[in-house]
């Protein structure tokens, strides 16, 4: 098996308040390009979406531009920015640091399939 796909035409885009993924289907990954701009949060740009108090989905990211912090439901907290890889389990809050554009290329194995999708109210 083999597939290739390009993120030049991803196989869906979702909008939500100040940002956007764009997501890739694979065979056995989910692959996203998540661009968050300056002010987003997720409990206040993708919770109302979601339906949740926290994001539901577990992340394992790189992060290509900007700086984003996450905090975890039990306090745990952390940033990361340009060239910095992450794993981030689900119950946790996002948000852009300071004044520039984060994109974040999340690789996964459900995320890219339901984030920010008004059907998955339960999962975040």
């Amino acid at each position: 098996m083999l597939e290739v796909k390009t993120t030049e035409k991803p196989d869906e885009r979702r909008d939500f308040p100040r940002g956007h993924l764009e997501a890739l289907h694979l065979t056995g990954l989910e692959f996203a390009v998540a661009t968050f701009e300056p002010g987003w949060r997720w409990s206040e740009s993708v919770a109302p979406i979601a339906g949740t108090p926290s994001c539901q989905f577990a992340h394992k990211g790189y992060v290509v531009k900007g700086r984003i912090r996450v905090r975890m439901d039990d306090g745990g907290e952390a940033e990361a920015g340009p060239g910095d890889v992450f794993v981030c389990s689900p119950g946790h809050d996002a948000w852009v640091v300071g004044d520039e554009q984060v994109v974040v290329y999340d690789f996964g194995e459900t995320m890219a399939s339901s984030y920010a999708k008004e059907e998955s109210a339960q999962e975040g």
